[in-house]
């Protein structure tokens, strides 16, 4: 079972579902902006991704402008501030068991399938 977070607005994110579906894949897809990730949640995925929190950071979002561009945070604070802002997350996001990759680019959830 493959765990997508996945935002609909996206065409990565869409694309990346077409590519699970067209393989025919069991996939939970989870709208993380409608249901953001717990703070626990997003080092879960992060651990699962070998990256460091800040990796995931969307740096175009308006919010990471405002809030977060040119500030020195440690990975508590980065997980914190996305699942206070959950579109300053990385998507989409695929998850099987213990892996998890970016969709970025889509082709690359094929690793997990």
């Amino acid at each position: 079972m493959l765990t997508i977070y996945h935002n609909p607005r996206c065409s990565k994110s869409r694309q990346a579902l077409q590519i699970i579906e067209e393989n025919g894949a069991d996939v939970e897809v989870v709208e993380y902006l409608k249901t953001p990730l717990s703070k626990a949640q997003l080092k879960e995925v992060v651990d699962k991704l070998g990256v460091e929190p800040q990796e995931l950071i969307r740096k175009g979002e308006a919010i990471y402008k405002e809030e977060f561009k040119g500030k020195e945070l440690s990975d508590d604070e980065w997980l914190q501030a996305m699942a206070d802002h959950p579109k300053l997350m990385e998507r989409p996001i695929v998850v099987k068991g213990d892996e998890a990759v970016v969709g970025r680019p889509p082709e690359s959830v094929k690793e997990l399938i």
